[in-house]
């Protein structure tokens, strides 16, 4: 996945935060709250999710330039 992809700089930016407060904060609960996304066994599946997703991002590549050109309105809405 290239360095300037918008969803590896989001994503990473995202896990970087996360892994630094597992890192800096032993106790559960205040792990949590540092995180604010519910359980902590919640936070584990988001990350397995992402984890999923960025295979198939890497799979469907994105960044790439569409293989035809969109239909015209495509990205206009409402139609």
């Amino acid at each position: 996945m290239p360095q300037d992809a918008a969803y590896r700089n989001y994503t990473e930016q995202l896990i970087n935060e996360r892994l630094n407060h597992v890192q800096t904060e032993p106790d559960v609960e205040k792990l949590e709250k540092k995180i604010n996304c519910g359980q902590i066994e919640e936070v584990i599946f988001q990350a397995e999710c992402e984890l999923g997703l960025s295979r198939k991002m890497s799979e469907w590549k994105p960044w790439e330039p569409l293989v035809d050109e969109p239909p015209p309105n495509q990205w206009k809405w409402p139609i």
